[in-house]
């Protein structure tokens, strides 16, 4: 499939396809992501191999109606609207809590498979997390819960490196536990912390260049949905200030970030794309566990590190589950 036309089905609805040799009725899932369609085709692909592992496929048995918020949280709860006025079998939705949060206000009887980044226990997603109890379940990635490591890799870094500002967006629900989490770990090690708070591009801006006239050292950019993406413009201005930064997922390192620490973000979509098709053959979210992630990867931009004058540790760099060069 071309790219154009890739992007072409991704952008609209994918209802009245082909479905089948025998004109066979597919099923009609939603899918909404706080992310924009730009910088999510891989991880849509990883969505539908999960989905092809329970066999099913969009050209064949399946049709997917997609919404994307460009990481604008106050345009999901009508995305989630459409997609139950549109009688979908099934909501999946990425991008942490609020977009999971958004559709479960619109529908208490559709199945929901969630990804978010933290405990879907105190914001009401699921009862418990092995068994959730009502209409949703999904996978948890663990990322607001890693700003103390990222806090402390940086520190690792850059042990004398003065003031480490930590950027967060106050729109998601746990900035507040985020925020305790970063103040806490900067206590216990003697480092001196600024938050700096962004929930759309003119506060980002804002936010960016407060840390000019903070004098920060280093920049902790918190686990967020609308930070991601923001990501090229966060990493330019980091990169123009000689300011290190780390992220939370290696997407960022790649895009020339000076480092990421979290999880797979691809495999999170997988398990996504898994857990939608066992429900659409009959299986229950109530009595789905929500998965939560195992496996975390520091990954490290040497390139960047050059350009930013800096010396990575070599302890430090033999962590590294992956090296940029």
């Amino acid at each position: 499939m071309r790219r154009r036309e890739f992007l072409g089905v991704l952008g609209g609805s994918a209802i009245g396809w082909p479905f089948g040799a025998q004109g066979q009725q597919a099923s009609v899932i939603g899918f909404i992501s706080t992310r924009s369609l730009e910088d999510s085709g891989y991880l849509v692909d990883a969505f539908r191999k999960g989905l092809a592992e329970q066999g099913y496929n969009e050209s064949r048995n399946l049709a997917v109606e997609y919404r994307w918020a460009q990481g604008q949280y106050d345009r999901l709860p009508s995305l989630a609207a459409e997609l139950v006025g549109r009688r979908v079998s099934l909501i999946t939705t990425v991008g942490g809590e609020p977009t999971a949060l958004a559709a479960k206000s619109a529908t208490s009887d559709i199945p929901i498979v969630f990804v978010i980044g933290g405990d879907p226990v105190k914001p009401g997603l699921a009862v418990s997390l092995n068994r959730p109890g009502g209409n949703s379940t999904g996978i948890s990635l663990l990322t607001g819960d890693l700003e103390s490591k990222r806090l402390g890799l940086l520190h690792e870094l850059m042990p004398s490196g003065g003031l480490i500002a930590a950027l967060v967006n106050p729109g998601l629900p746990n900035a507040e536990a985020q925020t305790r989490e970063v103040e806490n770990a900067a206590r216990s090690i003697g480092r001196r912390t600024q938050m700096v708070k962004a929930s759309n591009g003119g506060e980002l801006n804002a936010a960016l260049n407060s840390l000019l006239s903070a004098q920060a050292g280093g920049l902790l950019v918190a686990a967020d949905p609308f930070f991601d993406t923001q990501k090229e413009r966060i990493i330019t201005f980091a990169a123009q200030h000689r300011l290190p930064a780390i992220y939370q997922f290696r997407e960022h390192a790649l895009a020339g970030g000076l480092m990421s620490y979290g999880i797979s973000l691809a495999e999170g979509y997988r398990h996504a794309g898994v857990y939608a098709g066992r429900i659409l053959k009959g299986e229950k979210p109530a009595e789905l566990p929500v998965m939560q992630s195992t496996k975390f990867e520091l990954v490290i931009n040497l390139k960047t590190v050059k350009a930013l004058g800096l010396v990575m540790p070599p302890t430090l760099l033999a962590r590294a589950d992956e090296v940029i060069e």
